[in-house]
């Protein structure tokens, strides 16, 4: 009797053990599918999509390029990260102005160019000395220095932004093109302003026809040219292409040869570009680049015309925190104050 009650005990246990086995595995099947559909319901949030702006900060204009990002990222609500290029003296600089002002909330990578992987490769003879500077050719080595995106927005730092960058962003590139850019000859009003100030659309603007190289390009000097200043690229295409590698043969080879030209179109950032990316680039709508506000102090755009446009561009000589400039007070109107003091606007009637 003793020993069937033990057999009944055992029996009892193993019966509990069981049963606390297939619950558990249960429970523990409901957790794992449950646990899988909050990561399912979490996944569009953590997948929303990076905007990546390049946009380089040089050490006597820094203000400017915190004018540019104050005014992007006030204008959207698109996740986007800024990289902010300089030079190694002023990579410090640049991060307390942001850290230190109402730019404190971006999100930003501080990154340092090195200027080496220029040597040889620039003509010391320019009419505009100030484009000769090193970050003026970041733009070249875009996939150098952004790693992780498939598709970039570059800015050049004198540029306001009063549309969503999310749309420039969204510009289609076909195909095997490697870049968008805004043609010179597709801006609206843009035969008035080349009246007004003289400007050069054309390759003939850009490349010194007498030399044989650039006749052998075939490319005919009517070409309409673009303005690299607003750049929306494709960073597989850029690799795959080799186009750094393009780029700094035709640096090397104007330091050999002299192929651009000296007119009014300068060219010197500008002028391999054309001839790398010539019929090889999808177009930025126009209004996403207005530009030539740098040019002439005296030539104005319509303020209905401004107030239309979704970025505007100060290329040229005369710039919006300087004197003498034009239509400075849209510019102003996101310049962020330097905390170190050093950035000063030279105020001046508009």
């Amino acid at each position: 009797m003793a020993l069937l009650r033990k057999i009944n005990q055992v029996l009892l246990f193993l019966l509990i053990v069981t049963l606390c086995v297939i619950l558990y595995k249960k429970v523990h099947k409901g957790t794992v599918l449950k646990n899988e559909a909050d990561d399912d319901s979490e996944t569009p949030e953590e997948v929303e999509e990076e905007i990546p702006v390049v946009i380089c900060a040089a050490a006597g204009r820094m203000g400017a390029a915190m004018a540019a990002i104050n005014s992007i990222y006030s204008n959207t609500d698109a996740n986007i990260l800024f990289y902010v290029v300089g030079l190694r003296n002023t990579l410090s600089r640049i991060r307390k102005w942001i850290e230190h002002s109402k730019l404190r909330e971006i999100n930003f990578k501080v990154v340092e160019f090195n200027p080496l992987v220029l040597k040889g490769k620039i003509r010391p003879d320019s009419s505009r000395p100030e484009l000769l500077q090193p970050l003026n050719f970041v733009r070249f080595y875009l996939p150098l220095l952004i790693h992780q995106h498939e598709k970039v927005i570059y800015v050049d730092d004198d540029v306001i932004v009063q549309g969503d960058i999310q749309e420039l962003y969204d510009t289609t590139l076909a195909l095997g093109h490697a870049a968008a850019f805004s043609d010179d000859c597709d801006l609206p009003t843009a035969q008035d302003i080349t009246r007004l100030v003289g400007l050069q659309n054309t390759y003939m603007g850009y490349l010194d026809y007498r030399k044989k190289t650039i006749k052998d390009l075939g490319i005919s000097p009517s070409t309409c040219s673009f303005n690299p200043g607003v750049i929306v690229a494709n960073m597989t295409e850029w690799k795959h292409q080799r186009i750094t590698k393009q780029l700094e043969k035709w640096m090397q080879k104007n330091v050999e040869e002299n192929l651009y030209s000296s007119s009014l179109g300068g060219g010197v950032a500008t002028s391999p570009m054309l001839i790398v990316f010539h019929g090889k680039y999808s177009a930025i709508n126009p209004l996403w680049h207005i530009r030539h506000l740098g040019w002439n102090p005296d030539a104005r755009y319509s303020e209905h015309f401004l107030q239309e446009a979704k970025l505007l561009h100060w290329n040229g000589r005369h710039k919006p925190w300087d004197f003498p400039s034009v239509h400075n007070d849209l510019w102003e109107s996101w310049f962020v104050p330097d905390p170190a003091g050093i950035f000063k606007l030279h105020h001046h009637n508009s």
